[in-house]
C-alpha cells in the first residue's frame, strides 16, 4: 500500500468561503465555508482523482507529491 502526500493550496474568497486545490492534480479543487471543510473535501476529491488515474493507467504525478510506502496516519491541526 502506498500513501500519496500532496501539497495543497488554500485561499479565502471575498465572500468568506475557502478554496483549496492540489496543484499536482490539474482541476482538483474544492471549496468550503471554513478552511477545514475545504481541506476535507479536497482530500475526498484527490482520492477520487487518484483512483480514476490508476484505473485509466495514467502516470502518477511526481512533482508536489511525496510517496510513502508504509501505513501512516495524517493529522491536521
Amino acid at each position: 500500500m502506498k500513501t500519496y502526500i500532496f501539497e495543497a493550496e488554500t485561499e479565502q474568497d471575498e465572500d468568506g468561503r475557502w478554496g483549496a486545490a492540489v496543484p499536482a492534480l490539474p482541476g482538483c479543487a474544492t471549496w468550503g465555508y471554513t478552511k477545514q471543510e475545504a481541506l476535507e473535501t479536497l482530500r475526498d476529491a484527490a482520492q477520487a482523482y487518484m483512483q480514476d488515474m490508476i484505473e485509466a493507467g495514467d502516470a502518477i504525478p511526481t512533482k508536489g507529491v511525496e510517496v510513502v510506502e508504509r501505513l501512516v496516519v495524517s493529522v491536521i491541526v
